[in-house]
């Protein structure tokens, strides 16, 4: 009855509270996640003091790569905390981290500092996504949850966007990492705030009663949809860290003669706008067509624009802004309507540790890809090249969805349409 009862809830005070503290503290992910790759050259010059595009590279990818491992085993070890302990636990515990460890890059004198301050806030990064995520599923009434988990997953393009706009107006990389003072001030706050999910309660009590032989993710009860969800997430972050990690080297390759500084700004800021709107609309695209399907249409459409991007633009234009808004598009909605289908494939006694596996597995895949684009840009004969191979990618992601189930949630909605 309580599990009824909290369906049926009507947006409170509480909620717009838990929303502010969700979407804030995974904007300040999406700034931490992107902020080192626009100022990367500075950084990289700062700190080693080379400035060969090769060595770039190779330490760029590696900076990377530790970021995104960081991410996955952040995600994972925050999920499993977030079912032992409490999905409040989960969400403060990541806030607080990617913030500490933001702020500290600021003060690092080496590469080696960086690296290591760089995997601690993707640990932090990779929590918040799942903490959030999972806090919000349990405790958004169902009316109106899949339009709001759109809106939470908008976020992250807007610390992209963000983040882009510091770099155009901020020029020293150390004094943009100063933003990590605002997400430690965030937990804070979250600590005060914030209330145990009654879905968490209710089952941990059930829990204690009970002697649960199949509460485990691995087990054959849940192996096949912890398989395609990893495969379909994972799919999606690979694409997406590819192309927006490597955008502003990409970019910067078409200018020999100078510093494209404003262009990697401005492309950055498109990339967070198209999936600004994409994640605004993802509730009624789930609302209109089901989540499945609308994972096959994103899909499919950033597959055919990463075509266009990557191998028709031998220069720079105008088109290419046009054709990162519409790939950055679809970014946004995948990432609000993989919110709502993910957790939906798991009970309440897994869901975040599941929704953790699920959603940071394949970081572990997307940093060792990541490590080898630069590697693969002269293999392959320069940046488009490259990161058009990752982009293949998407092609995986179509073929796992088309043959994944539907969530319940889709099969009423689409029965009401």
């Amino acid at each position: 009855m309580q599990n009824i009862r909290l369906e049926n809830v009507q947006i409170n005070k509480y909620h717009w509270l838990l929303f502010s503290i969700c979407f804030l503290g995974t904007l300040f992910a999406g700034i931490t996640s992107t902020l080192m790759s626009v100022y990367m050259p500075a950084a990289i010059k700062d700190l080693v003091g080379v400035s060969d595009e090769m060595e770039v590279n190779k330490i760029s990818a590696f900076i990377n790569s530790i970021f995104i491992l960081g991410g996955s085993l952040g995600g994972i070890t925050c999920g499993y905390i977030s079912d032992q302990f409490g999905r409040k636990k989960g969400l403060i515990l990541s806030i607080a981290c990617y913030g500490l460890f933001t702020l500290l890059t600021a003060f690092m004198p080496s590469w080696f500092g960086v690296v290591i301050c760089r995997f601690l806030s993707g640990f932090g990064l990779g929590g918040v996504l799942v903490s959030s995520t999972t806090i919000m599923m349990e405790e958004w009434p169902s009316k109106s949850r899949a339009s709001y988990m759109g809106y939470l997953s908008i976020s992250i393009p807007i610390g992209i966007f963000s983040a882009g706009l510091i770099d155009y107006f901020i020029t020293s990389w150390r004094i943009a990492f100063f933003i990590g003072i605002f997400p430690i001030l965030l937990a804070i706050i979250a600590f005060w705030i914030l209330k145990e999910s009654d879905k968490w309660l209710t089952n941990k009590s059930e829990a204690n009663q009970k002697n649960h032989t199949e509460d485990f993710i691995f087990s054959r009860k849940y192996r096949n949809n912890l398989v395609a969800g990893t495969i379909i997430f994972g799919s999606m972050l690979i694409g997406l860290w590819a192309v927006f990690l490597w955008l502003p080297t990409w970019i910067q390759s078409f200018f020999t003669l100078r510093d494209a500084a404003k262009e990697r700004g401005i492309s950055m800021m498109v990339l967070g706008c198209g999936g600004l709107i994409g994640g605004v609309f993802s509730g009624s695209l789930i609302n209109w067509i089901g989540a499945k399907r609308s994972i096959l249409i994103s899909f499919f459409i950033c597959s055919f624009i990463s075509i266009l991007l990557f191998k028709t633009n031998a220069s720079f234009s105008y088109v290419i802004y046009f054709e990162i808004a519409i790939i950055s598009l679809f970014f946004g909605a995948s990432q609000g309507v993989l919110s709502v289908y993910i957790p939906e494939l798991f009970p309440v006694k897994i869901r975040a540790t599941a929704t953790g596996f699920c959603f940071n597995a394949g970081r572990v895949f997307t940093a060792i890809a990541v490590l080898f684009v630069g590697v693969l840009v002269t293999e392959l004969g320069g940046y488009s090249n490259s990161l058009f191979a990752f982009s293949l990618i998407f092609l995986i992601g179509l073929v796992c969805t088309f043959f994944a189930p539907e969530i319940a949630s889709d099969k009423i909605q689409i029965d009401e349409n």
